[in-house]
């Protein structure tokens, strides 16, 4: 049981209190070839330590059963409010980029609660524990230069009583993480800013959205291809102009293809109209053909996507019924074609195959495995992750991390987002974020929804072999203003994802946006 059994196992006299803990410093050469703290996995039990310092309430921080690999861990906990450093002091490194691994837990609630790497010669790097109400681990990496030859490991807790955080497996190895792919997907901004949307960045000074994004450290733009759409939006016009505003602001482009007029998604994937009646192998030259046509106008104006995905959301296929997965062989060549034209255009474009219910592995793994088996070529698996859809962070976790090891590809959060507010700014109602729907942890507000993209972005960060790219949020641009709906075919339709952009309903950058410059 975590996180209530503490006062228990201290009474018993089968825990140490080892707040502030100073973790014996490695020799200098064993410290460079492996940079492995001493005792990783909190197994010594408080003893046999050269030496120990406090930092904050001592009392707080202790080892004891229920360990993640071995018997034991750290915890952080206190039956009052506390604040309590756990810490280790490296030497004798070569100079160089390092990154701290640990597998953490925790209720949640802390004012703070995180890993970091201080004194290290450089600004401290911290990464936050997110909540994991589900009890389950979560490995979290933070990475940083070391100049000097020495660097602290730190494990805090800042946090009111009875709140609980958990630590186990810690290792510190040569190379550093990061995100190359911190984006959000602006497909609605055109219409938003026809129908008189208006952005201010977080000082309240009024701007272009996307610059404000930009300049917050978006650095991805994600586009949405509708063949022939109702309202006119979505389409190839629409997407080279985004194209060209994207590029003049040094941002990279992930062109999305619905192959469809409207939304695709795991419940529906409608041919377009002008494809209503073809064959298979006629929808296999329209595939091409269309996403050549794309892709081609975008490079002969100077923009040259940098990736794209053949398909939306294709769980259960695309063109339905020729595209579905109930004929696993006609898929797979609808998504060569794709990709074959993605590469006919740009070799160096990146080719994606998207899906939703990001943590959903066994799904994943059937999915990925038919489409190997049968050669449909991709370089990026790209996953939608929604917290109050597709399952717990860790589950995320473990998603990511075995596509990446067993498809030996990098791994894209390629929609994710949270509720700022449960409010309704437009007469619809918002049907999803809603208060039944939210994640333990993470309330509607604009911290909320701030700590939810942080959290999302640190687990991707977190895949090993630096295969996670990163993360892009859906919408962030899409507030509520009259017209600019989510049915192109009523312009009455109104938007229910309005408390889930990163603006809010004054039109004011959250502090969701902040993590846009995640390094």
């Amino acid at each position: 049981m975590y996180g209530t059994t503490h006062t228990r196992a201290r009474a018993a006299g089968t825990v140490a209190a080892l707040s502030g803990l100073l973790f014996a410093a490695l020799p200098a050469q064993a410290a460079h070839a492996a940079a492995t703290p001493a005792d990783p996995g909190f197994e010594s039990g408080g003893t046999g330590w050269s030496t120990y310092s406090a930092a904050g309430q001592d009392a707080a921080s202790f080892t004891e059963a229920g360990g993640r690999t071995g018997s034991t861990r750290l915890s952080h906990w206190s039956a009052s409010a506390y604040k309590v450093e756990t810490y280790q002091y490296l030497t004798g490194l070569t100079d160089g980029a390092y990154t701290l691994s640990a597998w953490v837990r925790s209720g949640g609630g802390q004012n703070s609660a995180y890993i970091a790497l201080r004194n290290c010669g450089g600004a401290e790097q911290r990464t936050d524990l997110p909540p994991t109400a589900d009890g389950r681990w979560i490995r979290l990496v933070t990475s940083v230069r070391v100049t000097g030859g020495a660097c602290t490991i730190s494990l805090n807790s800042d946090a009111h009583a009875g709140e609980w955080a958990n630590f186990d497996d810690i290792n510190f190895t040569p190379g550093s993480t990061g995100l190359g792919v911190r984006g959000g997907d602006l497909s609605t901004l055109p219409k938003n800013e026809a129908y008189g949307a208006r952005y201010r960045d977080a000082n309240g000074t009024a701007g272009d959205a996307m610059t404000i994004l930009k300049k917050s450290g978006m650095n991805y733009v994600r586009l949405k291809v509708w063949v022939n759409p109702a309202d006119g939006y979505n389409d190839k016009a629409r997407v080279l102009a985004m194209a060209k505003r994207a590029k003049a602001l040094g941002m990279k482009t992930l062109i999305d293809f619905h192959y469809s007029d409207a939304w695709a998604d795991p419940g529906k994937q409608i041919k377009p109209a002008a494809w209503a009646g073809h064959s298979y192998t006629q929808l296999r030259a329209d595939v091409y053909r269309h996403t050549y046509d794309v892709l081609n106008a975008l490079k002969a104006q100077g923009t040259t996507a940098d990736m794209v995905q053949i398909g939306n959301e294709t769980n259960a296929g695309m063109l339905w019924p020729e595209g579905s997965t109930d004929n696993w062989t006609q898929l797979a060549g609808l998504l060569t074609s794709g990709a074959n034209a993605a590469k006919a255009v740009s070799s160096g474009t990146k080719v994606a195959l998207h899906l939703a219910e990001g943590g959903d592995n066994a799904g994943t793994r059937w999915w990925f495995d038919n489409a190997v088996s049968r050669g449909v070529p991709f370089d990026v698996i790209a996953l939608s992750y929604y917290g109050y859809w597709h399952g717990s962070l860790s589950e995320l976790q473990t998603n990511l991390d075995d596509a990446a090891s067993r498809y030996k590809k990098p791994v894209l959060v390629a929609e994710t987002a949270y509720a700022h507010t449960l409010a309704d700014d437009d007469g619809l109602e918002n049907n999803v974020a809603t208060a039944g729907q939210l994640v333990s942890g993470y309330p509607a507000t604009p911290a909320g929804q701030a700590a939810n993209l942080r959290d999302v972005m640190n687990v991707v960060e977190a895949v090993p072999d630096g295969r996670g790219l990163g993360a892009v949020y859906w919408e962030p641009a899409w507030t509520a203003v009259t017209g600019s709906g989510w049915d192109p075919a009523d312009p009455s339709s109104g938007n229910a994802w309005e408390n889930q952009a990163v603006f809010d309903y004054d039109g004011k950058l959250l502090p969701a946006a902040k993590w846009f410059s995640h390094r």
